[in-house]
Order: C-alpha cells, then sequence, then structure tokens
C-alpha cells in the first residue's frame, strides 16, 4: 500500500513538473508581411518559426500572415511580438510605434547572398511608345500597393525625380495586390506599365509563368554583384522588427538564433534566403519617406 502511494505522488508530481514546464512555454508571434497571399506566406515561414523555436529554449514560435492593410494594426495592438515587412513599411512602424529592427535576411539568388533590393519598371517588349520614364506620361500603370516599397514607393521616387506625377500625368494608376498580378497585368495589355520589386520577374521566368524576353526594363540600372533587372537606387533588404512592448533579451536571442541559420537549413530554403545577419541602417529608407512626404512623413 505504501509502494502504491509512493508510485501516486511520484507521478502527480511528474504530472505538475510536466504541465509546469508547458506553462513556462512563452509564445511569440511573428507578423510577415503576406505581399503574396497567407497561404504561401506560412508555407515560407513556417520553417524560421520552427528553426527559431528549436534554438530558443522555453519559446515557441508562430506565423502570423498579415495583409498590407493589418500590418500596423497589429503592432499597435500588439498582437505580435516580432514582424517581418517591407523595409518603408518598418520605418513608418518605427516613427508612428517604437518599432525597432533587430535583423535583415539576406536573399538568396542561386545562393548568392544579396543584402539589398531595388524596384524595376517595366512594359512589354514590342511597346515602342515607352522607352523611358517621361513616356509614361499619359500611359496606364500598375504597382503592387500604395504602401509597397520596392512595388511603388521605389519607383516613385524615380518617376518623381523625372519631373512626373502619377496622379496628374499617369491616364490611369491602378493598384493589383501581388506582385505577380501587375507582372500578368503588364504581359496581357490590362495596363500598358508596372512596377515590382526586383527579383520578381526572374522567379516568375524561372518558374516558367513569363519569359524575362516578354520585357522592356525602363529607367534600367546596373550594380556590380546585383542579379537583377533593376530602375532604381538599391536599398537595405526587410528588416526583422520588435515591438516596443518586446524584451530587448528576447530580440538579442532572436538574432543570435537567425544569424546561426545557414543557406542549407530548411528554414533558409523555404524562405528562399541565406541567412540573416545584424540589422542595417534604414536610414536612406526613412529618407525616401522624408523626400516623397508619405507614410510616416505624409503632410
Amino acid at each position: 500500500m505504501r509502494k502504491m502511494r509512493l508510485t501516486l505522488v511520484l507521478a502527480t508530481a511528474l504530472l505538475t513538473l510536466s504541465t509546469g514546464i508547458c506553462l513556462a512555454q512563452e509564445i511569440l508571434k511573428i507578423g510577415i508581411l503576406a505581399k503574396d497571399g497567407p497561404v504561401k506566406a506560412i508555407k515560407m515561414w513556417k520553417s524560421t518559426a520552427d528553426f527559431l523555436t528549436a534554438n530558443i529554449q522555453g519559446t515557441s514560435f508562430e506565423i502570423v500572415p498579415l495583409g498590407f492593410e493589418d500590418v500596423y494594426p497589429a503592432v499597435e495592438a500588439a498582437k505580435v511580438d516580432f514582424f517581418l515587412v517591407n523595409s518603408s513599411m518598418f520605418i513608418t512602424a518605427k516613427v508612428k510605434y517604437g518599432a525597432t529592427a533587430v535583423a535583415t535576411l539576406v536573399n538568396s539568388r542561386k545562393g548568392q547572398p544579396l543584402e539589398s533590393f531595388g524596384g524595376v519598371i517595366f512594359t512589354v517588349a514590342d511597346n515602342n511608345e515607352i522607352n523611358s520614364l517621361a513616356d509614361l506620361k499619359g500611359k496606364t500603370f500598375m504597382a503592387v500597393d500604395k504602401t509597397s516599397f520596392g512595388g511603388w514607393q521605389m519607383a516613385l521616387k524615380e518617376i518623381m525625380d523625372a519631373g512626373l506625377d502619377p496622379n496628374r500625368d499617369f491616364a490611369k494608376l491602378e493598384f493589383g495586390a501581388k506582385h505577380e498580378n501587375v507582372v500578368l497585368a503588364v504581359q496581357n495589355g490590362a495596363v500598358q506599365a508596372g512596377t515590382v520589386r526586383t527579383d520578381t520577374l526572374e522567379r516568375m521566368a524561372a518558374d516558367g509563368t513569363v519569359e524575362m524576353e516578354e520585357f522592356k526594363i525602363i529607367n534600367k540600372q546596373s550594380y556590380p554583384d546585383f542579379p537583377f533587372v533593376c530602375s532604381t537606387a538599391l536599398y537595405p533588404e526587410w528588416p526583422l522588427a520588435k515591438i516596443q512592448k518586446t524584451s530587448d533579451a528576447i530580440a538579442a536571442k532572436v538574432v543570435e538564433a537567425l544569424k546561426k541559420m545557414k543557406p542549407e537549413d530548411q528554414a533558409a530554403k523555404d524562405a528562399k534566403v541565406v541567412g540573416w545577419v545584424a540589422a542595417l541602417d534604414y536610414t536612406p529608407v526613412e529618407e525616401l519617406q522624408k523626400t516623397l512626404k508619405i507614410d510616416a512623413f505624409a503632410e
């Protein structure tokens, strides 16, 4: 009888300990700007959440896909602990809600590490009416979203530097919500020109959706060791940021873990990145917003 009671006591103790461990597991949510939809966002980033869970004891990470319109409310209301968005959206979250960049993703193109990206402005190859930015006057144009950095704001700066005001000078300005939608709209003639972030055309060509020869690049730029067609200046890649309430201690653990990620890890493969580095300087992005008087610096 005594032996049975001892067994019950031990079993109860183990159950209590197990429950305590489960309760101690801190759940941290990472908001992801789902520029290509929530299904693709989860497919790309779930492995990163699993990677962090495996490498940071006592934590469990979850992915929360966010539409362009969902990011700022989620940050302001602390519905996420970390968030991965385009560089311009980060600046707005920094200025308005006290967010801090903790790491920068390193993009991958056939294994080549890229810490910066740009925008590409294009039309179909046989459009003889559009050969320069000035030729966009009076034409129909599509971008991704007003808050899309590579899919609109970078191109907007180049267009305005060329003396055009899209709201005044374009025949029509539309937003396609997804980068692929913009490419297909230009391809099928729904609009005469468009802009997406660099690497979009190459990725779509790689999966057979389009061919690079179908398009003409407007305001083409060339940068050493940058493998994508480009029409704008280059800016630092997407940052992973923490909201104001997230502790510096857990943020430091996240950065430490991410910097250990290798290109051959499943998380890197799924996200199509080489890895991560400590947060880069996003001052050029902030200056762009100030120049265009948009987002955090809108008048």
